[in-house]
């Protein structure tokens, strides 16, 4: 894998897949599951969705979605779906291959960070609570996604600000669509949570983001929670699919990053996020399969690296070695 750096697609290459594929559309599509959350990191598959760019490439998707990060993984291992879409548990991702080793595939990264100016996650806070950070969580509950990934994440920044997970804080699993509820109503007193729920937040002006990018200001910066994952089992056995999934989302990546402002509009439909909130909402920093560099593959492996140090991963794992091959799909 210390190859991906030098990885390029062309826009010649792409528009050629593109334009080759044009003629499926007059034949039956190939079709592919792909499972997916509604957060911010989904942006691309939004847009490949609404812009008709699986349709273009000759494939018929089956969107199936999930409310908790662990539920897609489950569903990748199960067989009862081939991709994960942008925004699929990182960290769960590498546990994952840990167990069944040879079973997955990343090839895109989605995240935010402090230097490129992109929200990511924040501790969300009560608009009139004193909470100014994790070193002020003693004694409260941290609301966060269920699963593994953001149960170790959230144990991670609750022991770097000097408190112990398991005697100081109370953490509770919570959907996406419960955390600003679940603030507003008392029942918890912050939130690790990733976008939209801080733009959500902000907005309705009942909560607030405490901290900013947390993750990015504690572990890399930028900070990579999200991947684009396949099955080997659906790269082995439907290579050319899986090449134009990989073509229709880098393209949707590209779409997603260049031209947010307009194609934000989508948003409500896929996320919780009202009309009257898609302005106020964070853009997320996407990353291609065809862009990945060495930066990119350090900040994920800064966070596989938490996963070992807290003993959920039971081994050191490099990233390189679960990332998507350019041979593996002919490129």
């Amino acid at each position: 894998m210390t190859e991906l750096t030098r990885r390029t697609f062309t826009a010649a290459a792409l528009s050629g897949a593109f334009a080759a594929a044009a003629p499926a559309l007059a034949q039956a599509r190939e079709r592919v599951v792909i499972a997916w959350l509604p957060i911010m990191q989904t942006t691309a598959f939004y847009v490949a969705q609404e812009e008709r760019l699986f349709e273009k490439m000759g494939i018929e998707v089956e969107a199936v979605r999930f409310e908790a990060p662990n539920q897609i993984i489950d569903a990748l291992v199960s067989d009862r779906a081939e991709v994960g879409a942008p925004g699929t548990a990182a960290g769960i991702t590498v546990l994952a291959e840990e167990k069944f080793p040879g079973t997955f595939k990343v090839f895109g990264l989605q995240g935010g960070g402090i230097k490129v100016g992109r929200i990511n996650d924040g501790l969300i806070v009560p608009e009139a609570s004193a909470i100014a950070g994790f070193a002020d969580l003693r004694g409260r509950t941290l609301g966060h996604l269920p699963g593994i990934q953001w149960r170790t994440i959230s144990r991670h920044m609750v022991r770097r600000a000097g408190l112990d997970p398991d005697k100081d804080v109370r953490l509770v699993e919570l959907a996406v669509g419960l955390q600003v509820p679940a603030l507003i109503s008392g029942s918890a007193d912050a939130t690790l949570s990733l976008e939209p729920v801080g733009s959500i937040a902000t907005a309705i002006g009942e909560a607030k983001r405490a901290v900013t990018n947390a993750c990015a200001g504690a572990i890399a910066d930028p900070f990579y929670s999200g991947v684009s994952v396949l099955t080997t089992k659906f790269l082995k056995e439907r290579p050319a699919a899986a090449r134009k999934v990989v073509l229709a989302l880098d393209e949707a990546t590209r779409l997603a990053e260049g031209d947010f402002p307009r194609l934000r509009g989508i948003l409500p439909k896929y996320t919780a996020i009202k009309a009257g909130q898609v302005a106020v909402v964070a853009q997320p920093y996407l990353r291609p399969y065809a862009d990945l560099n060495d930066t990119d593959l350090a900040s994920y492996q800064a966070l596989v690296d938490i996963f070992a140090a807290q003993g959920v991963l039971k081994t050191p794992m490099r990233v390189a070695d679960v990332m998507l091959d350019r041979g593996d799909i002919g490129l």
